[in-house]
Formats: C-alpha cells, structure tokens, sequence
C-alpha cells in the first residue's frame, strides 16, 4: 500500500509563502525596529553615535521599502501577504521610529508626548485606509495612481529636521526647540509638525500622484 503524503500543514509554510520582495521588505522592517533600539541606546548611554545610527537606519529603510515594490512588479509576484507585511514594516519604520527620534531629540514635554502619539494612530490609520482602499485607487492595469493624504515615508521630512536640529546643537531647552509652559506641562514648539504631518496623512482631500 502506498503512503499518502501528509495533508496537514508543513513545516515552515509560512516561510514558503514569502517572496524576493517579501524579504527586503522585512529589511525594511529590521532597519525600522533597530533605530528604535538604536535610539534608546542614545537615551540610556549619551553616546550621540547610536542617535546617527538610528537616524542613518531611516533612510536605508525607505530604499527597501522603494526595491520591495519594484521587485514585486519585475518578477510579477505579489500577495496579499506581502501587502500586509509592507504596511506592519512601515508604521515601525516611517511612523514608530520617527516618533522615538522625536522623544529622543528632547521631545518629552507633557504636551508632546500626545502629539507624538497621535502621530502614531495617523500613520496605521492611513495605512489601514490605502489597505482597503487601493483597489479603487487603482487604474486598469491594476496600478495605484495617487496617494489620498500624504504616504507614511514622507516622514523622513520630520526626521532629517530633527537630525538637522541636533547636527546645529540645538538641545531640547534651545532655540528652535524653545519650551512653552501651557498649564502643567511643557511644548516643544517643533512638536506641531508632528501634529501636522499626522493630520496630511490621514486628510481624505489631499491627493498626490503616485510616481
């Protein structure tokens, strides 16, 4: 009698499901977690090495972010798998890691930290969105053709001000990150453009054309 194969699910079969394009974007997701950690070795230790390695871990996750994509359309393999696994990457990358460079910068006044948050809850919230929403965005080839609010990497904006502030001297306590005393706690002025940049990302009006 010949044995069957076994039916039940294999080994590692989530692995098995993963694409070329799967993997950079997991890159994208590493660089993004560890200039989180890279930025709380900055607040533990002073050292301002680990504050320019999480900054510089940044940028390398938006070119993987930008190669998972091409890869995908060159080798004409995609799954909804990896458009999840392509939004998870970013709300750590463009949306959790910009917001601990915030705080490690000197946002920390009792008036940032929600701003930071709310930065947050905008970026998984238009990621969320374009999740479900990318169908109808689409052209007749099956191409997104704009963005509805800003896309989630345009926070590096945020991040390259922050690093530009810290590269001049400017401490959290200096000019232009000067503190105001609204009631019991303090603002960072700089925070707003978190404020900001959250509400451009969520906006339903604002449409930009997808390259």
């Amino acid at each position: 009698m010949i044995a069957q194969p076994p039916t039940g699910p294999r080994h590692f079969s989530l692995l098995r499901q993963l694409h070329l394009a799967d993997a950079f974007t997991l890159l994208n997701g590493f660089a993004g977690t560890g200039a989180v950690l890279a930025f709380m070795q900055f607040l533990l230790s002073g050292d301002l090495r680990y504050y320019w390695l999480g900054g510089g871990l940044l940028p390398f996750a938006l070119v993987m972010d930008v190669l998972d994509g091409r890869i995908a359309r060159w080798r004409h393999k995609a799954s909804p798998l990896g458009l999840q696994l392509d939004s998870l990457a970013d709300v750590v990358s463009f949306g959790v890691a910009p917001a601990a460079m915030g705080f490690a910068t000197g946002l920390r006044g009792g008036w940032d930290m929600p701003l930071l948050l709310y930065f947050v809850g905008c970026g998984i919230s238009r990621l969320a969105r374009y999740n479900v929403s990318a169908s109808s965005l689409s052209d007749d080839q099956g191409k997104v053709t704009h963005f509805q609010g800003m896309p989630i990497p345009t926070s590096l904006l945020l991040a390259a001000i922050l690093a530009g502030l810290t590269a001049t001297g400017h401490s959290a306590n200096a000019s232009p990150l000067d503190v105001l005393e609204l009631g019991p706690w303090q603002l960072h002025p700089v925070a707003l453009l978190y404020f900001i940049h959250g509400s451009a990302m969520i906006s339903k009006t604002l449409r930009i054309p997808k390259p």
